[in-house]
């Protein structure tokens, strides 16, 4: 029987999805679910020298790098990597990797971001210490965490039959319990919901409430110690 292995597993369905994926990413960026990332990382991360995590493609990558950072791009998938090189410049460059044992010094970054990542990581709390680890003290990241009302959450249906999967989604109040406990201070979170959902929906709702009807939390988390 072929064993199992995670990371395996989630570089070929990467490496499968890669072109899917970069046809579609651009748009997502600048139109669709993705484009309040990089208004809402300006308002809180001072310029500096960001590591993005999960990059695929490299299009946010290339966006914050448009916005005055100086970006690092790291992912699981040599496919993505290959794409994202397209964009690659001095102050913008990419390198395949795994979140779970980031190839930097300690401190090297000033921030980070990762958006949908993390729940592709087998243990998400060791991939967040890694995060922690290359982030300088006092430095930001700014994660995007699927919500509960997110179709790609199907990735984790699996677990519930016992069979393998690859994907451990999490409910956004368990994110933020995982990193605060964890040596991070929330800072500022921004919710992106489908188009059914409009600002009067969420008017005196509790903020467990706000989070529950997301498609995506976007959280910026200041590293402690």
């Amino acid at each position: 029987m072929k064993s199992f292995s995670w990371d395996a597993e989630t570089k070929v369905r990467w490496d499968d999805r890669a072109h899917a994926w970069h046809e579609n990413s651009k748009n997502m960026w600048d139109n669709g679910s993705r484009k309040d990332i990089i208004p809402f990382y300006r308002k809180y991360i001072p310029i500096g020298n960001i590591l993005d995590l999960g990059c695929g493609d490299g299009y946010g990558s290339f966006l914050l790098r448009s916005a005055g950072y100086r970006v690092t791009g790291i992912d699981l998938s040599e496919k993505m990597i290959e794409i994202a090189k397209l964009h690659s410049d001095t102050d913008l460059s990419f390198i395949q990797g795994n979140m779970m044992e980031l190839p930097f010094a300690e401190e090297e970054f000033s921030g980070a971001m990762a958006i949908n990542s993390l729940e592709w990581t087998k243990q998400p709390l060791l991939a967040l210490n890694e995060i922690k680890r290359v982030v300088k003290k006092g430095g930001f990241a700014c994660f995007g965490i699927l919500g509960p009302t997110a179709g790609p959450r199907m990735n984790s249906f699996p677990r519930l039959e016992g069979n393998n999967f690859i994907c451990n989604t999490m409910m956004p109040w368990e994110f933020i319990k995982l990193a605060t406990e964890n040596g991070w201070e929330h800072v500022a979170e921004k919710g992106v919901y489908k188009k059914g959902v409009a600002e009067k929906h969420l008017e005196g709702l509790s903020n467990e409430l706000v989070q529950a009807l997301s498609f995506m939390m976007l959280f910026i988390l200041r590293k402690q110690s």
